[in-house]
């Protein structure tokens, strides 16, 4: 069990278990009818495409409920809407308002931090005080990054130390879960805090030995792994459940059912305790350089004294456009907490990190239909209105050019077979949660124009319905997001073929008003939108 692990490949695998300078644009009013093109003179018009209601009808999502909106890029022009104005959980197509909202109030050059202090003097080898690992919040810090801080405690020449390891995360807020509602060993949905290691994720490894395992946690790296005490696996004779988790005597107690091992595997999963896991780490790292620290100590706001070390994350802008590609709930939560830190002077929790973006969004971005309970769309209970998000990822390009951050989407045919020579070229962000699926994004039309949109499908009695325990893989719930993502392609389609030079038909008239129809009470009105 040597293996070492690549930043990417921890993104990668993330991604498969996871689940104000310019005007707003100009806002049309609500369409719930489809825009045919009418014939031009003597001229024959094209067979028109399929309709949103049929569209929707073709999707079989049950009682699922659909809302879209697609907007001109170049003027903002509300070309179609369907329940555009109604609130839906957007899964992970929050992450592209979390984006927004860090490229606006951090700036897109902004970098992340972890630094080595001490609270005393170096005198012949011997720190005469407290060497203190304070995190920055940096969601990109892994088992690398701490080993060039261990290089630099060789490099000032510190080969004994007097008092404590102090492991400072005190930045942000500390949460053991971004969801509470997930089950309990899914590695997206990690703790919280002002440091975090490798995502916050624990390698479990487990090789077969005769009738028993060996069993690992460790924490991977570009080298190896360094296995950790904080996190304990133990192997149970049950036919259920899977996985248990408790936090008992100061570290996370996991147990596995036996019989769901099978042969030698691996997974990650998630850690409660991101202060002490990174700071085991750290003295582990140190301890294989020569140095012996004493066992870490979590304290907040320690007065330093000698700065050591630092390691920075990259450009903020490279960071989101990562954390779009693989949807990391982490990588977004801590952009939306910095954020507010910086605005407010500090964050008190997710949930009113949140509720500050909410602000931003209405404030700056002009939005009204906006409810965000986190920053990463992991909590069912966020709902959004595909009008404001169209919108908002509108504004966000023509102000914080966020469309280059956005991942290309495939596009499809009606039978989910990629489009050769596709002449719509898609980026947008993905969402998906069960029995809810979310897209929006950017078109780029042949013609040089372009569409913005947001499309949300959501079953949401259905997902509130299904036990906690088997949220991770819940019968009917592939199928049913297969189904919503090929409406999201029929849709795209539709709006190629409808809308070609990126605007609405000549012969339809479309009124449009500003974004002053954000009212005082932004989240009072979208209670009357949120439910059906």
């Amino acid at each position: 069990m040597t293996r070492g692990l690549s930043r990417r490949h921890f993104l990668f695998s993330l991604a498969a278990t996871g689940l104000s300078s310019a005007a707003a644009p100009a806002f049309a009013e609500a369409l719930d009818r489809s825009l045919r093109p009418k014939a031009r003179g003597d001229k024959t018009a094209a067979p028109a495409p399929d309709t949103p209601e049929d569209l929707i009808s073709k999707a079989r999502l049950g009682d699922g409920i659909v809302g879209f909106a697609v907007l001109s890029a170049a003027t903002g022009q509300l070309l179609e809407s369907h329940r555009g104005t109604l609130g839906l959980p957007p899964a992970s197509v929050a992450k592209s308002l979390t984006a927004s909202y860090g490229l606006d109030v951090l700036g897109p050059d902004y970098r992340f931090s972890t630094e080595l202090w001490t609270t005393g003097a170096i005198v012949g080898g011997e720190l005469r005080g407290d060497l203190v690992l304070v995190g920055g919040g940096d969601p990109t810090l892994d088992t690398d990054g701490l080993a060039k801080l261990a290089r630099n405690l060789e490099e000032v020449g510190i080969k004994s130390i007097t008092g404590r390891f102090i492991v400072d995360g005190g930045v942000l807020p500390y949460a053991p879960v971004i969801d509470t509602e997930q089950p309990v060993h899914v590695a997206y949905n990690p703790a919280v805090a002002g440091i975090n290691l490798n995502y916050n994720r624990v390698s479990f490894e487990w090789e077969r030995k005769g009738e028993g395992y060996e069993v690992s946690m460790d924490a991977p790296s570009m080298a190896g792994r360094q296995a950790v005490r904080m996190a304990h696996m133990e192997v149970a004779d049950r036919n259920g459940p899977i996985y248990t988790y408790a936090d008992l005597n100061g570290r996370d107690e996991w147990s596995v059912a036996k019989h769901a091992l099978g042969q030698d595997g691996s997974r990650w999963l998630p850690v409660r305790k991101p202060e002490l896991y990174a700071g085991e780490v750290f003295q582990a790292l140190a301890g294989s350089r020569g140095l012996q620290l004493p066992e870490p100590v979590i304290e907040h706001g320690v007065e330093t004294v000698d700065f050591i070390g630092r390691v920075e994350s990259e450009p903020l802008h490279v960071v989101l456009k990562e954390m779009l590609k693989y949807s990391t709930n982490l990588t977004a939560e801590l952009v939306g907490l910095t954020a507010t830190r910086k605005r407010l002077g500090h964050a008190l929790s997710i949930k009113h990190s949140a509720e500050e973006m909410n602000a931003w969004a209405r404030d700056s971005m002009g939005l009204t239909h906006v409810a965000m309970t986190d920053h990463s769309g992991l909590g069912g209970d966020s709902r959004v209105a595909a009008a404001d998000v169209a919108m908002a990822v509108l504004v966000a390009e023509r102000r914080l050019k966020l469309k280059p951050l956005m991942k290309p989407i495939t596009v499809l045919d009606n039978r989910g077979r990629p489009v050769k020579d596709a002449k719509l070229q898609v980026h947008a962000k993905t969402g998906t949660l069960n029995f809810v699926s979310g897209l929006a994004g950017y078109v780029d039309l042949p013609s040089g124009e372009g569409l913005v949109f947001a499309i949300f499908c959501g079953d949401v009695p259905r997902r509130d319905a299904i036990p906690i325990e088997e949220r991770e893989r819940p019968p009917g719930m592939m199928e049913w997001n297969t189904r919503a993502k090929m409406l999201q392609q029929d849709l795209i389609r539709r709006w190629g073929a409808m809308f070609p030079e990126g605007k609405g038909p000549e012969t339809v008239a479309v009124s449009s008003v500003t974004p002053a129809m954000q009212t005082s009470s932004g989240t009072a009105a979208l209670v009357e939108t949120v439910e059906p």
